[in-house]
């Protein structure tokens, strides 16, 4: 150790005594590499700005755990897609070709982002790598399809090409060469193989029976080569069965978005993110074998990474999220755009917030269009900024004359899944169609969050759960312009002391 530390102070003090060379620059230090810098990871040393080996190992390392974090936040819509693709075939055996339909509404055996209990959800994930596919879809419906990175591809129903009289769909896949018709479809053409297709079926004082009933009678989904005889269309009823779509917060979420690379067309997934899993070692059909030192990078990242997300949505470094001065009344689409875009920025952190706490994108959950569609609003705290507690008490106030054409209705959340919380309450939630729902004398109604219902409010109370935390969605159906222009807006909830 002495004979090199001695070799390196001989160099420089001959490299001092050098005489000026004849052709010299001004060179700026910032653009010179000292010959040691400390950092958060660590002590960084070079020799006339050549990392020594230790330095290139921690380099590499950070820049591992740095791809990690950037595949784990800029992945996350397409783990989104493939957890819900791969929970439906899996867990509930719902394959490209058959419709899956909450016969009885969703409850919390399952588990869903975000999902609504007001309303009969229909799901379908295609698989285009065999040729395209057709949804014949009947009237009265509400939807949109997804491509593999939560991309929107087309709104169906009121919001679509077919607004809301139902017509056939043709998804055609990136690579098809074959004809296509000139008319009696509407054409999409997504850039993946695996598409996210869902629907919403509403229903009458008639019941969800007989609404079931008529989706069960018209909706078919069939193969393109099928279209002269299209087979019997298989449903299966995902009321009460458990399942998992959502993808995962640990290191197997790396092997999700191996899953993806493997099965989709090129193209399908963003170049940037393409590139972060290639250096990682995630590539199309090679093996994923990280060793022992990069799994456990890895697995770091990627709790980081969901510290970051869990904080975008639940403890925000800014007021952007919120709808309003003051309060807690959240948007899930920061920036009122669907692409998360402003102008040539995309802004990441709105994606980030999106994606981990909700699924399904459509412009027509922005588009300010009155009557049309629905809007939404997020809380996970209290008038006085402190999250939600399972066993206390908490009151909101919706004032009079809610703008909501259809109608209007809360649903509580778990704050660790971010599916529907598991209580006693099949619908985790109040509507405003529920004839239970007492409003007050002057129009306006006050909604309860407690483990037990308060004496003479059973009607107006959602349950929740000592030991843990909530959050709950309003959603208003077909809302007006009170909504957009900010005349109306809901109470904070606030804590009953």
């Amino acid at each position: 150790m002495k004979t090199k530390s001695l070799a390196l102070l001989t160099a420089l003090v001959l490299a001092s005594q050098s005489p000026a060379q004849e052709y010299k620059a001004e060179v700026p230090d910032s653009i010179i590499v000292p010959d040691q810098v400390e950092t958060r990871f660590g002590t960084l040393e070079y020799f006339d700005g050549l990392p020594t080996p230790d330095t290139a190992k921690l380099s590499y390392n950070a820049l591992n755990f740095m791809r990690g974090m950037q595949v784990f936040m800029d992945g996350m819509p397409a783990a989104s897609t493939y957890a819900m693709c791969h929970g439906l075939e899996e867990g509930a055996v719902v394959d490209p070709m058959k419709i899956g339909i909450f016969e009885d509404l969703y409850n919390a055996r399952s588990l869903l982002l975000t999902p609504n209990t007001t309303t009969i959800y229909i799901l379908n994930c295609t698989d285009l790598s065999e040729g395209p596919v057709v949804y014949d879809v009947p009237p009265g419906m509400l939807g949109f399809v997804n491509d593999a990175y939560m991309r929107y591809v087309t709104d169906i129903g009121n919001a679509g090409p077919d607004t809301g009289e139902g017509g056939k769909f043709l998804i055609v896949p990136p690579d098809y060469e074959g004809e296509l018709p000139d008319d009696g479809y509407y054409i999409v053409e997504p850039p993946s193989y695996r598409n996210w297709f869902l629907l919403r079926a509403f229903y009458g004082e008639d019941g969800v029976g007989t609404a079931v009933d008529r989706v069960k009678e018209t909706l078919r989904v069939y193969r393109w080569e099928d279209r002269d005889a299209p087979p019997d269309q298989e449903f299966v009823n995902l009321t009460d069965l458990q399942f998992n779509t959502i993808h995962a917060n640990d290191f197997s979420f790396f092997e999700e978005m191996k899953a993806v690379v493997d099965s989709e067309a090129e193209g399908a997934l963003p170049d940037e993110l393409m590139g972060a899993m290639f250096s990682l070692g995630i590539r199309k059909g090679e093996p994923f074998e990280p060793d022992d030192e990069l799994r456990l990078l890895l697995t770091e990242a990627v709790a980081l990474g969901t510290a970051a997300a869990k904080s975008l949505n639940f403890a925000p470094r800014s007021r952007a999220p919120f709808y309003y001065d003051e309060g807690y009344w959240k948007t899930a689409f920061v920036g009122g755009n669907h692409e998360f875009q402003a102008g040539d920025v995309k802004i990441l952190d709105a994606r980030t917030l999106f994606h981990y706490y909700a699924t399904g994108i459509t412009p027509a959950m922005v588009a300010q269009k009155v009557g049309v569609g629905s809007q939404y609003a997020l809380a996970n705290r209290d008038s006085d900024g402190n999250y939600f507690d399972g066993s206390n008490t908490y009151s909101v106030t919706i004032p009079p004359n809610p703008p909501a054409q259809d109608y209007w209705s809360f649903v509580v959340y778990d704050t660790q899944t971010r599916s529907l919380l598991e209580t006693d309450q099949k619908l985790a939630g109040v509507d405003s169609n529920q004839p239970t729902l007492e409003a007050n004398e002057d129009g306006s109604y006050t909604v309860w969050f407690a483990p037990e219902a308060p004496e003479g409010k059973e009607g107006n109370w959602i349950q929740t759960m000592p030991g843990k935390s909530w959050s709950t969605v309003l959603r208003l159906y077909g809302p007006l312009e009170p909504w957009f222009d900010g005349s109306w807006r809901p109470g904070e909830i606030e804590l009953m002391k």
